[in-house]
């Protein structure tokens, strides 16, 4: 790990809280799932009574298709047992750095179990004297980790001075962990010539960026750093999936960038750049429907880089920025802030948080 300076004073009970936004446990929680993803107000902007209301509609419309998706992947997610061993990883990693501390590692989900509130009581039922909130969204956005900041805010009340990381889009270790990933798909792949990298990313309406949230500009860092890291050769590009309603969202969208990569005499390699677990978005978006798009177009070469999950510089690139975390207050990136264009952005926001 990089030499992080420690807390300068003692610190016996140290509780962190991973964030995600959970994934149906069994095929009759899918609909609820869904319903309670589409009624979160950073979601969808309506007054409560009509974004309820389409939030049931939603739900209800895309239950049958979204079942068929999870029964694919064993009839669940698997968000929740891959955050576990993240928490797990890192709790190891964390008690070794803080040896005189009692640290335990919680996970909180946005949408579903376990909820929010349920992560919160178990919290206050600790007693920590230290609290970090740590994201598993590199890349910050009013819809992913602003959302569940704000949840936490209105459930937690426990005590512990609590520290808040808004985001990590170029953490040495965050970075590392993807070359890795895509070094290793690459290698066993045969080292295939002529490739393109496609950094892809979860979407956003477009007007949501427009407003302020530097969520674009977040995944945009990562991949530059990411393919700084791996060198001048590589060819590459971001993209964005996952859209939903006819809304223009963030483009260029993973087909269209697949199809024109084919057209231009080149085979893809996936990554999920903001994702750093494998759920439906990967082992069924990229993994299934995309290389069909990609077959279709008669793409000769389609990879798939795998997901963070516990790799190892990942894990340390956690424990890095909980360790910093409990040096200072308040809430702050780890690394550098956004530019003043994205007022969204929780460090500039973090006043009338």
């Amino acid at each position: 790990m990089a030499s992080v300076e420690r807390p300068k004073t003692e610190h016996p009970k140290v509780a962190v809280v991973l964030f995600n936004l959970g994934g149906p446990d069994s095929l009759k929680a899918v609909r609820p799932f869904l319903f309670n993803l589409f009624r979160d107000p950073a979601i969808i902007g309506l007054p409560a009574g009509f974004r309820h209301l389409l939030a049931w509609v939603i739900s209800t419309g895309r239950n049958r298709a979204a079942q068929a998706n999870y029964a694919e992947m064993g009839g669940a997610s698997p968000l929740l047992k891959e955050t576990r061993a993240q928490a797990s990883a890192l709790e190891a990693s964390l008690q070794d750095h803080l040896a005189s501390s009692e640290v335990r590692v919680f996970t909180a989900m946005r949408y579903w179990k376990p909820l929010t509130e349920q992560t919160a009581a178990e919290v206050a039922a600790f007693a920590p004297d230290e609290v970090v909130l740590l994201p598993l969204y590199p890349q910050y956005s009013t819809t992913t980790t602003g959302s569940s900041l704000k949840a936490w805010r209105k459930a937690y009340k426990g005590g512990g001075t609590v520290r808040e990381i808004c985001c990590y889009p170029e953490a040495p270790g965050l970075v590392e962990a993807h070359v890795r990933r895509i070094e290793a798909a690459f290698e066993a792949a045969g080292r295939p010539e002529h490739v393109r990298l496609l950094f892809s990313a979860h979407g956003l309406p477009q007007k949501v960026v427009d407003a302020g949230d530097p969520y674009q500009s977040h995944v945009e860092r990562t991949a530059k750093a990411v393919a700084d890291r791996l060198g001048p050769s590589w060819d590459w590009k971001v993209c964005y999936q996952s859209r939903v309603g006819p809304m223009k969202w963030l483009q260029p969208y993973t087909a269209a960038a697949i199809t024109e990569a084919v057209h231009e005499g080149r085979g893809v390699l996936i990554v999920p750049i903001a994702f750093v677990s494998e759920h439906v978005e990967t082992l069924v978006e990229l993994d299934r429907d995309y290389a069909r798009i990609a077959e279709a177009e008669g793409c000769e070469v389609y990879i798939r880089a795998p997901a963070l999950g516990t790799e190892p510089s990942f894990i340390e690139a956690l424990a890095e920025m909980t360790l910093s975390a409990l040096g200072r207050g308040g809430i702050d990136p780890a690394g550098a802030m956004c530019a003043p264009d994205w007022s969204q952005c929780a460090c500039r926001t973090r006043a009338a948080a």
